[in-house]
């Protein structure tokens, strides 16, 4: 008899998420660094990536608007920002927050500040999780 291995050693993947980050005036290294934290973020906490958005300008939005058309394909767990600075400034990040509220998927810190309400400062330092 044949034992199976434990779940653990299974290739088991976990609910799908999509990452975020916003990359104003950032250096090539800052940004693989972000990117990294994602990938570790998911690894930890057994969450498939899917793939990560980035958002170079301030002048448009089409990084978040494509985000937002692979959410709705898909519908994915959630989408992880490395911190709430990434959702873009205070009045940006209310919209986006909304919008994704309403796409019914999580929004994911992996540090900062709680991300669920919209009046939140996208510079909050707190334990960050996820929203409940």
């Amino acid at each position: 008899m044949t034992m199976e291995p434990l779940t653990e050693q299974r290739n088991v993947t976990g609910p799908l998420v999509f990452g975020f980050l916003r990359l104003v005036g950032v250096s090539p290294s800052r940004q693989q660094a972000l990117a990294k934290a994602i990938a570790d973020y998911c690894r930890r906490h057994e969450l498939t990536l899917a793939a990560v958005y980035m958002e170079r300008c301030t002048a448009t939005s089409c990084a978040f608007v494509g985000m937002l058309d692979a959410v709705a394909v898909t519908r994915p767990y959630g989408v992880i920002f490395p911190a709430p600075s990434h959702l873009g400034p205070k009045a940006i990040a209310a919209d986006r927050r909304s919008r994704l509220s309403a796409a019914g998927t999580e929004i994911i810190l992996v540090r900062g500040g709680q991300p669920g309400a919209a009046s939140d400062s996208t510079s909050a330092s707190a334990t960050g999780g996820v929203r409940s």
